[in-house]
């Protein structure tokens, strides 16, 4: 097992990060591994904290960060329990601080608090200060991660010593067990789930799905749904709901979160409610001219043309507060609000009378001028244009199964996954009507920044689309 200490900025591991990690790896009752840094939080320290720690601003200022640690901590932890003093405090953090990273973290867990209340139930305290009272421990480094780690070693040893190993050994065991699958999900067919990218539907006592995941470990992520250690009362839910359960593999990541919200909107599964497809989706539209009026129009998501994105801002849950943001922005620029079409009638506006319209219907400024200045004014809100020639593929390969997919996109519109040449041809002849999301135009966004190279999905073989994420 790994018994563990860490040191955070606070208790929450929802806001908090960790600033100190330390670790003992044990393998047949020998001490095989240890391994401790500090961490830069990327956060303040509070004086509290530093108080209790003794670990301050200055001295994590240069420790690496969470995620350059990431990797070597996952080798010292993937396969073994964690053990550590109150391990949920632990484990909570560390989980919250691989998903920062989009990884899952699933280990069977050891809690040494709960240990000690099994092997000297004649004992009131379990702290690791009555631990350290109890057995007559000290020491120089409290609060500090291998100090308590040490700690806890050597509460386990006089332990062994009082009870005998053979005690100790069978609390552990009955301590570290896996989760604990519902009624109705073998573990065997669990097992059978890929650890690799993919999407993972749960069932309850219907054909409908009641939640569809995403993962770029499949296995692990559906595992960890079933432990013990729920952080909210809808995961308890679920894990409490399903009867059964099915995946599909993709190649990687971005297939993944493609196929996540699409099956999410056909399906629209119960505890799904997040990415649920919100048809009342409006946006501001600018007239092209300025003899079209009024100036300023609202279309839905399911009305607008995706490749006529120049003329289009903002996004809003409703036409209601579209038109609101539009009443506001009129007011801070001196716009016309009859212009934009929040005020019916002729000739001068009522704002104009109040001075708080520049005049333009009443001839005091050009329309030329008061047109540039609401494209000015809504600057800030604009959506970006698709900014390639054309359709793109972008190409993604599993690097234990081999999958290989290229998902095809235009004018921010995901048009179809490819797996084979012969799919490649067909996807390249067949004429796709575009339909907008949201979800995915925010996804290959933040996608296509860390893809700096592009080459037009139209002109080049499937093996000369470009691969990223590799």
């Amino acid at each position: 097992m790994v018994v563990l200490d860490i040191e955070t900025t606070g208790g929450s591991h929802l806001y908090d990060r960790i600033t100190e990690i330390a670790l003992v790896r044990i393998q047949n009752g020998e001490i095989v591994d240890i391994w401790q840094s500090l961490i830069n939080p990327g956060k303040p320290i509070p004086i509290t904290i530093t108080y209790l720690t003794g670990i301050t601003d200055e001295m994590v200022k240069d420790a690496p960060t969470f995620e350059d640690i990431a990797p070597a901590l996952y080798q010292y932890l993937e396969g073994v329990p964690l053990a550590a003093h109150n391990v949920r405090f632990d484990y909570g953090f560390l989980k919250a601080e691989y998903q920062r990273i989009n990884a899952t973290l699933m280990l069977k867990t050891l809690c040494t608090v709960k240990l000690s209340r099994r092997l000297f139930p004649e004992h009131r305290g379990h702290g690791l200060d009555a631990i350290m009272r109890r057995h007559g421990l000290t020491t120089n480094a409290r609060h500090r991660a291998m100090g308590d780690v040490i700690l806890v070693l050597e509460y386990l040893e006089k332990a062994r010593l009082a009870l005998g190993s053979l005690k100790v050994i069978e609390e552990i065991n009955h301590q570290s067990k896996g989760p604990s699958l519902p009624i109705g999900i073998e573990k065997g067919i669990l097992d059978k789930i890929p650890d690799s990218p993919g999407v993972y539907l749960f069932f309850g006592e219907t054909d409908l799905p009641i939640y569809i995941g995403k993962s770029i470990k499949l296995r692990s992520r559906v595992m960890n749904h079933f432990n013990s250690d729920h952080t909210s009362s809808k995961e308890m839910k679920i894990a409490q709901e399903v009867k059964h359960t099915e995946w599909i593999e993709t190649a990687g990541e971005l297939g993944a979160l493609l196929l996540e919200s699409r099956l999410i909107k056909e399906r629209q599964p119960v505890y799904n409610r997040m990415l649920r497809r919100n048809r009342q989706l409006q946006f501001i539209r600018l007239a092209e001219t300025l003899n079209q009026t009024p100036w300023i129009s609202y279309v839905s998501a399911d009305e607008f043309d995706p490749g006529n994105f120049d003329l289009l801002y903002g996004m809003f849950k409703s036409k209601k507060a579209a038109a609101e943001t539009m009443r506001q922005i009129a007011i801070e620029h001196r716009l016309c609000p009859r212009l934009l079409g929040l005020e019916s009638g002729k000739g001068a506006c009522f704002a104009f009378q109040l001075k708080k319209c520049s005049g333009v219907c009443a001839g005091k400024e050009s329309p030329e001028i008061h047109y540039l200045r609401l494209k000015q004014a809504l600057i800030g809100m604009r959506l970006e244009s698709w900014p390639y020639q054309g359709r793109i593929g972008i190409r993604e390969v599993d690097k234990i199964s081999g999958k290989t997919q290229i998902q095809v996109f235009e004018q921010w519109c995901h048009l179809t996954t490819v797996e084979d040449e012969i799919q490649m041809n067909e996807a390249r002849q067949c004429r796709f009507e575009l339909t907008f999301d949201l979800d995915i135009y925010k996804l290959l966004k933040k996608r296509l920044k860390q893809a700096p190279e592009i080459i037009n999905f139209m002109q080049y073989p499937a093996s000369e689309i470009p691969c990223f994420g590799l």
